[in-house]
């Protein structure tokens, strides 16, 4: 017969029922990792030197309107003459007037008349019209001669609703001729030394010549009088 199994006491089962839930619960599992702060990628621009008046461009023009003749490549002048008549344009009052007014002082929205006068340039693809140094006097002086938008329009217009276009300039640039002109004034004539000079020997001139006959003449006077002294003694 065997014995009896001694059963544990409940102070003992509670004692081990304790130190299980009291033993530490390891977590292998990673912590989860730290968001990085959101970097935007939209930066502020920040505003920018404002953009200087073409004055090469003002030249250009200028030099056109007295002489007639263009020297530059097309392409590059229709985009300065249609800046510049963007600008002209929008110099006057009529800009700021509403749709309504424009179209009753204007016959159309200064948008429309802006575009309708650009697009006319632009159409030149060959050269420009043969009207370019009117066109170009206007543009310098339009202020002065047409006191409102729609004169200045019509003036324009009429300048650009031509055929004929013209061929550059092959004759040499003025600005060219005359920079160089400049340098030939301030570079220095440089007197070249004569043969004589060079090889280190230097013969009198004519006033030197002079100068060595009136000493040999005196000195020859001089002799004449000394000798003529004992011969006024003999007698």
């Amino acid at each position: 017969m065997m014995p009896p199994t001694a059963e544990p006491s409940p102070d003992h089962a509670s004692t081990s029922s304790g130190d299980k839930d009291s033993d530490p619960v390891l977590d292998n599992s990673s912590p989860a990792p730290i968001p990085a702060p959101e970097v935007s990628s939209h930066r502020e621009e920040e505003p920018g030197p404002e953009t200087p008046p073409n004055k090469e461009g003002g030249d250009v023009l200028e030099l056109i309107a007295s002489t007639g003749k263009f020297w530059h490549n097309w392409d590059d002048l229709k985009i300065m003459l249609s800046s510049k008549l963007k600008q002209v344009l929008s110099e006057y009052p009529e800009v700021k007037m509403t749709s309504e007014e424009q179209k009753a002082s204007l016959g159309e929205t200064y948008p429309e008349l802006m575009k309708r006068l650009d697009d006319a340039l632009l159409s030149f693809d060959e050269g420009p019209p043969f009207t370019l140094q009117r066109l170009c006097e206007i543009l310098l002086t339009a202020k002065s001669i047409y006191p409102n938008l729609s004169k200045l329009a019509l003036a324009l217009e009429k300048n650009l609703l031509v055929t004929s276009t013209l061929t550059a300039c092959t004759d040499p640039h003025p600005l060219a001729t005359q920079n160089q002109d400049e340098t030939d004034k301030a570079t220095p004539i440089q007197q070249q030394p004569s043969h004589s000079e060079q090889n280190g020997v230097q013969h009198p001139t004519a006033a030197d010549g002079d100068e060595i006959m009136a000493d040999v003449e005196t000195d020859i006077g001089d002799e004449m009088t000394i000798d003529m002294e004992p011969l006024e003694e003999m007698k």
